[in-house]
């Protein structure tokens, strides 16, 4: 299990966004998020996938930080996220915290709860360590891909995903629902980075997998 702590930036100045993307969230995944503290949601995601799904979700407006936590959970099913424990939810505040001085760089960081020897390079924890460094790099690809797509690109796209086609859609039906041609549909998808970024997000997904299995080998041999 993930752990992901979402902060909306700016909120100063800006209106309180969280039950808005709560709800969003709760059409994506089973997974519960909810308020923590201030403007920010947390939740404890058990698919990798999903914690693909969810993080390029939030990036695509700009307006979020989006830490994901690598470790130990330990969470009662039906409990809160705020009843959580594990070095998971310690991981991913530190995440976000990170995600916040990422500078000019996509707001995402993913973060393992591993600590201590358990952090060694030769160790299951160490290649933990480097798998979550690596995930965190494809999810910052794909999240300057979904960042960087215009209003029309997004229609197109938006409009893929609704006809539940995968990577390569169906461009003819989405043509005909948006009233344009397929060798627009075809110019747009081509433009987004759409088929890349489906053909990556498995590939952010297992990085994060095998993040999990080794850190979590860590803890088992560190019990021991």
């Amino acid at each position: 299990m993930f752990v992901m702590t979402i902060d909306q930036q700016g909120s100063t100045g800006d209106r309180d966004r969280v039950p808005d993307l709560i709800s969003e969230l709760a059409e994506l995944t089973p997974s519960a998020f909810e308020r923590s503290v201030g403007d920010e949601l947390q939740g404890a995601v058990r698919d990798a996938a999903d914690v693909v799904d969810i993080a390029l979700h939030a990036l695509r407006t700009g307006r979020w930080y989006v830490g994901i936590g690598v470790g130990t959970v330990s969470l009662p099913a039906g409990a809160s996220p705020r009843e959580g424990t594990g070095t998971g939810f310690v991981a991913a505040r530190k995440a976000v915290e990170q995600a916040k001085t990422s500078g000019h760089q996509v707001p995402l960081s993913v973060v393992s709860g591993t600590m201590g020897k358990e952090a060694g390079s030769q160790s299951a924890g160490g290649e933990g360590v480097r798998a979550c460094a690596n995930a965190e790099a494809v999810l910052r690809l794909l999240g300057r891909l979904v960042q960087e797509r215009t209003e029309a690109q997004w229609r197109v796209v938006d409009a893929l995903r609704r006809q539940g086609t995968g990577r390569h859609g169906r461009q003819k039906q989405v043509a005909a629902e948006l009233g344009i041609s397929e060798q627009s549909v075809s110019r747009t998808v081509l433009r987004s980075g759409w088929q890349e970024e489906w053909a990556a997000r498995p590939a952010a997904a297992m990085l994060l997998d095998y993040s999990h299995s080794r850190i979590a080998g860590s803890h088992s041999e560190g019990a021991q």
